[in-house]
């Protein structure tokens, strides 16, 4: 067996200095290819959010840019983006791509999708299948399309673009079965979402409520779950215990439940002083709806904003009427998409 070279054998010091230089040429150039990497990576990020956005918006890519590059950079393992917000955050939903909108929206209040039966205790309240799909179809035709609480919210506060037309919001109180069932199939009809105003408690599937089967099918369909409330109690006769599970608990229940935000809360039969609105705040809801007539203007205390009562035996055209006349006409449809 040959003996190995001695250290100080000049063809075995030659080897290993060229060994040296190649293994250093390899390292200059992987740290090389690293770096135009990243450029590229940072080049591209702001040649897109050059195009369109804010400040805020082109900065924030260019850190998460430069983070990414940093982590192949160092071999992370763990590079991947995290999870998304959880549920009930604000900050979730498009950038703001403008100036906040100023235009006012009619938000319409319905309850049940039905005939009233006899002897019902407040017969105005029931709109027929009828009459709802007709009201819907006149709504379309007069340029109207529906949309939520919360895309109205980035509208008027990050100027997120409404869409073409007139926008309106179609809320539903109280959770009755009759808004899945007769509602939805209108709306769905149309690619529109509606606003449910659900209640925890007092409509039981057995009376007309809604199931939890059901809430779950109108939120896979696009629509907004917003609360009333645990039970449609008087909020303003109740102590702050019981205020606190109607307001705050029933909230964190329903994100819990449906994995929703619920940003909104409407007072129910629209009782509510300052201690409720105060409630209502503290709970995390980023505004509440009312029953006073009217349509909601962004100048509004947003605790407080107005809505318009549907009634039964209201036709398409007597709808149209109504809405033009409790607000101020809406401005051009330019204004909701700028």
């Amino acid at each position: 067996m040959d003996s190995p070279p001695s250290p100080l054998d000049p063809q075995a010091l030659r080897a290993r200095r060229e060994a040296s230089r190649r293994a250093l040429r390899r390292r200059r150039a992987l740290a090389l290819g690293g770096v135009l990497a990243a450029l590229a990576v940072l080049a591209v990020v702001l040649a897109s959010a050059g195009s369109g956005g804010s400040g805020h918006a082109r900065a924030g890519a260019l850190q998460s840019a430069a983070s990414g590059a940093g982590a192949r950079h160092r071999g992370d393992g763990n590079s991947s983006a995290g999870a998304g917000p959880a549920a009930g955050s604000q900050a979730s939903g498009p950038r703001a791509s403008g100036p906040p909108g100023q235009a006012s929206v009619p938000i319409l209040m319905y309850h049940v999708i039905a005939a009233p039966p006899a002897g019902a205790p407040f017969p105005g309240l029931y709109v027929t299948p009828a009459e709802f799909a007709e009201q819907m179809h006149s709504l379309a035709g007069a340029g109207w399309h529906a949309v939520t609480m919360d895309q109205l919210e980035a509208y008027w506060h990050r100027g997120v673009p409404l869409g073409h037309g007139k926008p309106i919001v179609l809320s539903f109180d109280n959770g009755y079965q009759s808004q899945y069932t007769q509602a939805l199939p209108v709306l769905r009809g149309l690619g529109w979402p509606g606003d449910e105003n659900i209640q925890l408690r007092g409509l039981p599937p057995s009376q007309g409520g809604l199931s939890r089967k059901q809430v779950r099918g109108l939120v896979a369909a696009g629509w907004e779950l917003d609360t009333q409330g645990l039970d449609h109690a008087d909020l303003i006769t109740l102590g702050a215990s019981a205020l606190h599970e109607q307001v705050a608990t029933t909230r964190r229940t329903i994100q819990a439940r449906y994995d929703v935000p619920v940003n909104w809360f409407c007072y129910p039969s629209g009782h509510y002083d300052a201690t409720v609105v105060a409630a209502v705040k503290d709970a995390g809801y980023i505004g509440a709806t009312t029953v006073v007539p009217g349509w909601a203007h962004r100048s509004d205390d947003p605790y407080r904003l107005h809505r318009l009562r549907v009634l039964g035996g209201t036709s398409g055209p007597a709808l149209l009427s109504l809405i033009s006349d409790t607000g101020a006409d809406p401005e051009a449809p330019g204004s909701y998409s700028a």
